[in-house]
This record gives structure tokens, sequence and C-alpha cells, in this order.
């Protein structure tokens, strides 16, 4: 019965004492939809006796909200209302009032637990709920006691009872979730979804989500909803293969260089092609929803033709020096009083070099009063400027600009030309729409913005930025911000797949959906204006939102879909495969499975090792009865270390070729970075230079391994401080090590015997790391006092 589960949470809250208060904003039901308004009742004041009223308008009184949050999630009662706030959700057709309440336990004035509540402050529908248990010995135990379809139905019989009227409008969402991995440290949540169905179609943006812990325990829950959206019917709509075929039709895959995280080394530019999702209208198949840069707002040619002269060369500015090269580039008013420098050395480990660099400082004064000031940033070691930054009160606020649009962007790009010449053949300026800067639609203009694309050969530089801003009346510069990045391109472009094989390619990652999208409508002065220019006139203050008009519509889509993974992927341009941003490796988006585990004693287990990929499965064999080698250990164990995130290293310069510390452990080796990382934190001994990565495994080897990585290497080589009653101890070097392992649980005797020189299984290795998981999180000690 969920009364039942709800009894456990209330149980587990009260017995797990160390807990952390979360921020009520961060279960905002929405992040784009600001509240109205906010009004916040502090406990002490308006506490759980009724002693104060909260002097608020709401149909559901605090003192009633705090009530039915106590019956609905079973808060336990040494929890005490710390906080309540009262606020308004902005909907599709109007607003909700809302309240937020805070239960905390408090120990010796210290909070020891929290619980948040979110409910409906007309209704009295519960709209969040958010437990926060800060354990920090929770390991996950494996075989679960709630696997995922348990925890399912856990979750609708939850939602049944909290939220009665929408469970015959949700149905499940069997991927949502399903591909995160499962942890390593820490408990084990199921995260799981049921999104809202409209005339049989499913409107994801709506949904009830909920956290069930591997106890069966519902952790959090959040009801997405809005009851005011009006649902067109579209009778006559395209087919799930005609929406396929105009997306494919329609797709803009863009070629760009992008940075992974290479643990080989430096990181250093790999082409990609990149195909955001997007949406079509689901009757007309055109385009309503992009998910990337339009390539058309970007100019079609460069701001030059050839380059337009040197790239900065090796130079040590003083700060004079880097004083009169900022003065020389930009403008600065007449006004401005120097105030002085600062200077900075940096190591930027993506790139391998130490980065310097002079910050210099200017006041605008008028007479003794500062109204403005400027300041800029420029490399010491190249004389590059990286920003420039200047401000100035204005005074003539309600004046019409001097410039027109196209004058400033002509200044933006003189600008661009000259700060930055040797790369003006690849620079393109991105074209905004000119309506945002009409001055008979817009009360004021002071500024424009500009920013321009790194293109290499065609392709983008995603890492690369160049932005610029002109003040509409003197056509200075305000500001100027640069990063363009030193690394070495091949001189022609490298042959790459085609656009169409790259969507055939993306099309496999993406599925098409039939949903609802809402669209946001806005009316300034009596016009229709887009969004963006929604946006942009509510970023500048021109307008505020009770200046404009608006209202939501639902409208019928196909979109496309992305897969949900436990990693970020991107598609290699030249080679046409899946690769990982984490680690530059080549992946795949279905998970590899072993098809020779199911029924093994340590199924579980291996299933770990493969998920994490610290072990390799081939031709669908993980082959656990295999001796396992040095490096799949070593990996193994840094994963461990880790919490299941590869190592990332960075060596040497951006040109350079990375050090092996091992002759036969090179960088291209699959077990480099983990073998690096391992020495670093002193898990292996650089011996005699070598490793024999692929060497048999012992169980001494192991063990010692083990030990180190608890930290406890020096007080096992006092193997007189432990009982060992090994019956082949006197076969072994690393006695303590052994009688470490053994105590802990993490590896077992066989008769009596440690068995030293027995070599160890794929499978032995996976339990013995996975117990090392286990036993790790129960020896971290816990602080003297509190």
């Amino acid at each position: 019965m969920v009364m039942n589960h709800r009894k456990k949470l209330a149980v587990l809250a009260t017995a797990v004492m160390l807990t952390s208060s979360l921020p009520a904003a961060a279960f905002a039901e929405s992040a784009d939809k600001p509240a109205a308004s906010a009004v916040s009742v502090s406990g002490d004041a308006a506490g759980s006796d009724g002693s104060a009223v909260a002097p608020v308008n709401a149909k559901v009184t605090k003192e009633k909200a705090e009530s039915l949050a106590r019956q609905m999630v079973s808060v336990p009662k040494e929890y005490v209302l710390q906080g309540a706030s009262l606020s308004s959700d902005t909907l599709a057709g109007g607003k909700r009032s809302v309240w937020g309440l805070d239960f905390v336990y408090k120990v010796n004035g210290k909070n020891k637990g929290s619980i948040y509540v979110r409910l409906n402050a007309d209704t009295g529908q519960l709209l969040d709920y958010s437990t926060y248990l800060d354990n920090p010995s929770a390991k996950p135990t494996y075989p679960l006691k709630v696997e995922r379809e348990a925890a399912q139905k856990i979750a609708y019989s939850f939602l049944s009872e909290v939220a009665p009227t929408y469970k015959d409008q949700v149905k499940f969402n069997p991927e949502y979730g399903a591909q995160q991995l499962p942890p390593l440290t820490g408990e084990v949540r199921h995260t799981l979804r049921f999104d809202r169905v409209v005339n049989d179609i499913p409107y994801v943006d709506n949904y009830i989500e909920l956290d069930v812990d591997s106890e069966g325990h519902v952790l959090r829950y959040t009801l997405q909803w809005d009851d005011t959206i009006q649902f067109p019917k579209a009778d006559a709509k395209l087919t799930a293969d005609e929406a396929k075929k105009k997306l494919i039709e329609q797709a803009k895959p863009e070629l760009r260089y992008i940075i992974p995280n290479n643990p080989e080394g430096p990181r250093k530019p790999v082409l990609s092609y990149d195909m955001g999702a997007f949406a079509i209208d689901a009757v007309t198949g055109k385009e309503v929803q992009s998910g990337y840069i339009d390539p058309n707002q970007v100019s079609g040619t460069p701001i030059a033709d050839k380059p337009l002269g040197e790239a900065p060369g090796a130079v040590n500015l003083t700060e004079e020096q880097a004083k009169q090269a900022v003065l020389s580039a930009f403008s600065i008013p007449s006004n401005a009083v120097y105030a002085g420098a600062s200077y900075y050395e940096n190591t930027d480990d993506g790139a391998g070099a130490t980065v310097a660099s002079w910050r210099l400082e200017w006041e605008l004064k008028n007479g003794k009063d500062t109204v403005g000031s400027a300041s800029a940033l420029i490399n010491s070691r190249t004389g590059f400027i990286n920003s420039f930054y200047s401000y100035q009160n204005n005074q003539n606020a309600s004046a019409k600009p001097a410039l027109s649009y196209d004058q400033a962007e002509a200044k933006a790009i003189e600008t661009v030309k000259k700060q930055l010449p040797w790369a003006a053949d690849e620079l393109y300026v991105v074209k905004r729409d000119k309506l945002q800067y009409d001055p008979d639609k817009v009360s004021y203009i002071d500024t424009y913005y500009f920013s321009f694309v790194h293109k290499i050969n065609g392709a983008t530089a995603d890492y690369d930025n160049v932005n610029v801003s002109i003040d509409s009346n003197t056509g200075a510069v305000r500001s100027y911000d640069a990063s363009i990045h030193p690394y070495k391109y091949p001189e022609t472009a490298p042959k790459v797949i085609t656009p169409a094989q790259a969507i055939e390619k993306w099309m496999t990652y993406y599925r098409t959906e039939l949903t609802y999208y809402l669209t946001q409508n806005y009316v300034y002065q009596g016009q229709p204006i887009p969004v963006e220019k929604y946006k942009t006139l509510l970023a500048a203050g021109v307008i505020q939102p009770s200046d404009v008009e608006s209202n939501a519509n639902a409208q019928l889509i196909y979109r496309l879909v992305p897969r949900q993974l436990d990693e970020s992927i991107f598609l290699d341009a030249e080679s046409g495969s899946w690769r990982s941003r984490d680690t530059g490796e080549v992946t795949q988006l279905e998970k590899p499975k072993a098809t020779d585990i199911d029924g093994h004693w340590a199924q579980r287990q291996l299933e770990l090792m493969v998920a994490y990929k610290a072990l390799d499965v081939k031709d669908g064999k993980v082959r656990p009865n295999e001796i396992v080698t040095r490096g799949e250990l070593i990996k193994m164990l840094v994963l461990a270390m880790n919490s299941g995130r590869p190592p990332v290293l960075y060596a040497g310069s951006a040109d350079s070729t990375a050090s092996a510390s091992f002759a036969d452990v090179g960088t291209k080796n699959q077990y480099y970075a983990y073998v690096e990382s391992a020495l670093q934190q002193n898990l292996i001994d650089i011996g005699d230079g070598s490793l024999n990565p692929d060497g048999k495994v012992d169980r001494e080897e192991m063990a010692e391994l083990i030990v180190r990585a608890l930290g406890y290497n020096s007080l096992a080589n006092y193997d007189d401080l432990f009982n060992i009653s090994f019956k082949d101890a006197d076969k072994m070097e690393k006695k303590g090590q052994a009688a470490i392992v053994v105590g802990l649980k993490i590896m077992t005797l066989s008769g009596g015997n440690f068995q030293p020189a027995k070599q160890v299984s794929r499978a032995e290795a996976s339990v013995a790391f996975f117990r090392f998981l286990q036993t790790r999180a129960e020896l971290q000690e816990a602080p003297l006092r509190n």
C-alpha cells in the first residue's frame, strides 16, 4: 500500500538525521516561469500552533496548507515549519497561487533534516515534494530490493493517492531515466516520468515525475501541469512516415569543430557534424522550432577575402606597454583617469600553457564624481587584447540614434579587422533582425550588439567567439570580447562524410514524436512581436512585462527527440563514427550488453563493469571466467575511485605529444589515461618502467591494489599488527594487505588459504571491486563534533 511506503519514508527521514536544507526555488515548477508575486512568512512568526495567522489572501490558508502537507507526505512531527512562501505561477491562461513550505528538523539549533512541499494555494493539490537525506555512508546494494519495474508500480500507486484527478490522464514514459548508469556510490534512485496525454497524444512538457529509491521510498515528486492550456484537434495531419520524410528534407547538418575532453593529452579540435533537434507543424510540415542557430543568420561571406595581417607574436609587455596598446586600439573618453593594473598568470590545462595577462582600469570623471569606467584585458605574452569595456552615464537617453544599424555594423567589422587581422578571412558577422533596432518602434536605442562566427574551411569553431557593441550616437566601441584559440588546423578541408550521410546517422540518434508545443504570443502597442524581440526589449529594459499582452497556443507538431544516453556524444565528420565528448573515444548508441552472464553468480557486478566500460564486450560476450589483465584491473580501480568517471589528463603544449610513464603503455594505449591516473594517485609504482598491461593478475597483487586505494598500504606493511591465520601465509609477501581485504570481507579465503598466486577471473575482480566500493563508503569517518 502507498501509505506503508510513506510511513517507511517518515521513519527513514526521522532516523537519518544528517540532512541539509534545500532552497524552495530549486523546485520551482518551471525555471522560465517567473513568480508574479511572492510573500514570505516566517515559521516562527506564524507557527503550526496557529498562534499567528499569515496576513495573505489565499483560498488555502498557510495553516491548512501545512496540515495538508503533513498528511499527504507524512511529515514527521519532529519536523517543524521553518518557512512558508506564497507566490504565483504564470500559466498559459492566467496565474495560480502556490504555497511553498520548508520543514526542518533541528538539534541544538542546527538543521539536521529538511522536507520541502509545494501546494496549489487554490485547491490544495500537491505540486512538489522532496526530501534530502545527507547520508555519506549510503551505498548501493545489489541485487536491489526494488528494481525499476517495481518502482514504477510504487510511483503509480503514490500519484494515484496524491494526484487522483491526474492519474488517468498520464502514460508511463519507458525511456525516461532508463539509461541512467547504476551508481557506484551513494543510494540508488529510479527516476520515472508519466507524460500527460491529450486526444491520445502525449504532451511531454506536462508530466508527473518521481524518484523512488531501491528501498521503495518516494523521495521526490513533481507535478508539471497547466490546466489552462487549450489543445486543438487536428483531423488532417501528416503520418509518422510523412513527417519523418519532411524532417529529413529540412534537416541542416553543420560542420563544427569541437573540443572533447581528451584523456591522452592536450585538448585538440575535432571536426564534427552537428544536427540539433527541431520540429515541424504536424499539418503543414513547416519548421516551427529550431534547436540550433539558423546558418542563414550568418553572413555567407567573411569580413575579408584574405588575411589582413599576421597573428600576434611572442612579446613580454610591461604595464606601460600594455596600456599604450589598449589606448592605440580603442577610443577612451577624454575624462578617463587611469586607475592602475593587475597582473595575472594562469596555467591553461587544456592548452598546456601558461597565460599571462594585464587587467587595466580607468575611471571616467565629471569633476570629483565618477560617472563611468573602462577596463581592458590583454595577453602580455602576445599583445592580444581579449576584452575591452567602457561605460558612461548617458545624458541623452531619449534621443534617437545618430548611427543606423548598417553604419554600426560597419564600425563593428572595422574594429574586428583591426584587432584580428590574421583571422579576418575566417570571421563571419551574424545578421540580426533589424526590427530590434527600428527607431520608429523602439523608444530608446543606445547600443548596437554584434557577434561574429569563426569558421575554418567552412566549419564553425564552437569554442571561439567575438562580440562587439557600438555606441549608437558616437560610434565608439563600448565593449569588445574576443576568444580565438591558437589551434592548428589542416590547410585544406579534410574529406568528410556527406550531409546526407550525416542526416542518416543523426536519424538513428533521434526518434520522431507527435506531441503538442506551446507557443507564446506577444502583443506590444497593438502589434504582435516575435518572442526574440520581446526578450531583447525586456533585457534592454525598454519594456516591462506589464507593457505586453501575452497568450499561449498549443500547436500539434512532430519533433525530433534525442535518445536517453548516459554520455554526451558527437558525430565524427571524417569517420562517421559516434564518439564520446568526455573522452573522445569511439562509442555507440546502444549500451553494450553481455549475452554470456545470464544466471552467472557475479551477473550484477559484471553488468556494472560492462555499463561503465571497465570490461570490454566482444561479439556480445564479456568472458567472465577469463583471467583479468593488469590493465583491466587498474581501469576498474580508477573508475571506482572516480565514481565511474574516466580520468582526464593534460600535459605539454597544444601541439606536443604527451609523454608516457611506462614504456609499454603509450599515449595511444587504451589504458594510458587510467594507468597515468593510478600512478598519480600512488596506486601503482613506476618500478622498472614497464607495466605489462596485458599480464595476468594474481590475488596478492589485487589485494595490494585494493589496500592502496583504501589508503592503508603503509599500515599493511606492519603485518605484525594483524592476526594472520592463513594456512599459506608463508607463501606471501603482502601478508598485511591480505589480512585487511579478508578482514573487510572484500576478498575471501578458500579452506583457510588465501591462495596468493591464484590468478583472478574477470568475474572475481568485478565482485572484489564492488565490495571495495561498499567498504570504502562504510569506512568514511564522521566528524568528532557537529
